[in-house]
């Protein structure tokens, strides 16, 4: 039978391989889930190679097998043609390879230079040197235009800061193989657009880079080629110059995704939704996060807060939801109620459905399982207790409805421990829970992050039908395409204030940009008129 010079090269492991990174039959098992099975990955050198799969592909998994933080039970990997084998991240950055996780593993109350040098810190005679350290630093990070305060605290910077800390560790270790682990997932667009100016950079040095993307245009502008993988298996890999976004979806998910969303135009009724006046102080500067906002959402319409992250987003929907405490003036109705100073239960039990920006502060109890954590806002009712038992039956069969219903995957079922799901998975668990409670205002906050394609048209679909059926859906979202394709309605929101609003059927990419970067505000305009 005759074989390939591919093949060849895989049974006999010859050291004059063309690539940098050669990961062979990878097999990862875990409780209940095959994540890798018999999974072949080939890396070039100073190629941006992309890892494209669903939620729960094995994606992560495979990247956390080549940095050291799982073990195989099956398959070599081989570095410049040469058999290696990686027992833990030191073993992996001793051999070049460097992470940016998904989950960033930064030390909150540690500056950035410490977290950069944790683990190599420089000595001399015993003594750690600073200076050595933060000049270094400091040309790192001129030279590649990442541009971070050495002596910020992570928790004071921005998330896009705080991802090219994780990028500034890699360079300061000389990492000459980096993997980014779904790094956009957190970032605004314009922070995308600067972190695709670097890894273009990193490439054009010779770095070789695996990029794990469940965004499809992301892939198709910055990857060399991209390898797909569906429910832990390898489907193929191809060359982005000869592929097409729909051919690269039908790969992933099997079957063909629409990128657009279908809805009737929305026929909006009673307010449900009232804002008057809402003010929040800012934790970290003396200005106020949010000051005097009002606005309201009625029945039957989606109503989008677009803007750039850290103006005052995350301190509104706080406010809304009782995570964050309103100053005194502010009121917040609900279905006509003032629910501004009542508790998160409160809130809860009368209509309101909250999807959180942070799914492992406040979406999640990590530590419970699957099923405890789809009832969590539940638990109290008949269907789940009686005489102040809970019913272990009903929230089993609960969980498995959902589980079924929004294709939650998880190695065990509903005992799964929410802390093992893939950050997709445990996003879909917190939209099935939020969304399945009977609910008069479903506020989502960026509904979509960190889903495959497939997953956000079952989202975006979900959402539209929650307003068809007559609730109000108030959405803060920094993805363009998103807000464009389901808002009926755009709010901006820059510095804490709403700046303008628009007919997302008229409004441009261009013009919401504008407003979203403060260029531009309607009311000046219109007080100059």
């Amino acid at each position: 039978m005759n074989e390939t010079r591919q093949e060849q090269d895989l049974r006999t492991g010859k050291a004059d391989s063309p690539y940098v990174i050669e990961m062979r039959n990878i097999t990862k098992v875990f409780p209940g889930i095959v994540a890798n099975d018999h999974i072949t990955l080939q890396l070039r050198r100073g190629e941006i190679h992309a890892l494209l799969g669903e939620n729960g592909a094995g994606k992560s998994t495979l990247m956390s097998v080549l940095f050291g933080l799982y073990q195989p039970e099956e398959g070599e990997i081989y570095k410049d043609g040469e058999k290696v084998t990686i027992r833990d991240p030191n073993d992996a950055n001793a051999l070049g390879i460097g992470m940016v996780h998904q989950h960033f593993k930064l030390v909150d109350v540690f500056t950035v230079l410490d977290n950069i040098i944790l683990g190599v810190e420089p000595n001399t005679l015993g003594f750690l040197n600073k200076k050595a350290a933060r000049e270094r630093i400091l040309a790192l990070s001129e030279s590649y235009g990442l541009n971070v305060d050495p002596d910020a605290l992570v928790e004071d910077i921005t998330v896009g800061m705080q991802q090219r800390t994780e990028i500034l560790k890699m360079l300061y270790r000389e990492n000459e193989i980096l993997i980014f682990d779904e790094p956009t997932a957190v970032l605004t667009p314009q922070e995308i657009t600067e972190l695709i100016g670097i890894i273009r950079g990193l490439a054009a040095e010779g770095k070789s880079i695996l990029f794990i993307s469940h965004k499809l245009n992301e892939i198709m502008e910055v990857a060399d080629r991209c390898t797909v993988l569906r429910k832990g298996k390898y489907i193929g890999t191809v060359n982005i110059a000869d592929t097409t976004k729909e051919e690269l979806s039908n790969m992933m998910v099997g079957r063909n995704v629409k990128f657009t969303v279908d809805k009737a135009p929305a026929e909006p009724k009673e307010t449900v939704l009232e804002i008057n006046n809402l003010t929040v102080r800012s934790r970290i500067h003396k200005k106020n996060a949010v000051s005097n906002v009002s606005l309201s959402v009625r029945a039957g319409e989606i109503v989008c807060i677009a803007g750039i992250d850290g103006n005052g987003q995350s301190e509104f929907v706080g406010a809304l939801s009782g995570l964050e405490k309103a100053e005194p003036g502010s009121s917040v109705l609900l279905c006509g109620e003032d629910v501004t100073k009542k508790s998160i239960r409160y809130k809860n039990t009368h209509g309101m459905s909250h999807i959180p920006e942070d799914r492992h502060k406040h979406g999640l109890v990590l530590d419970y399982s699957l099923e405890e954590n789809l009832v969590l806002q539940r638990y109290f009712e008949a269907d789940f207790q009686k005489n102040g038992f809970i019913r272990f039956d009903a929230v089993r069969a609960y969980a498995d409805r959902l589980i079924g219903e929004y294709d939650v995957r998880s190695g065990q079922g509903p005992v799964t421990v929410a802390r093992s799901m893939s950050g997709g998975n445990q996003q879909k668990a917190i939209i099935a829970r939020e969304m399945d409670r009977e609910h008069k205002l479903l506020i989502a906050v960026q509904p979509t992050r960190g889903l495959d394609v497939g997953a956000i048209e079952s989202i975006h679909r979900r959402i539209v039908a929650s307003r068809d059926a007559g609730a109000a859906v108030l959405l803060i979202s920094l993805e363009l395409d998103e807000v464009m394709n389901l808002s009926d309605r755009i709010l901006v929101m820059y510095e804490g204030e709403i700046t303008g609003e628009f007919d997302p059927k008229t409004v441009t990419m261009q013009e919401l940009g504008l407003f979203m970067a403060g260029a531009k505000r309607q009311d000046k305009e219109a007080s100059e008129k």
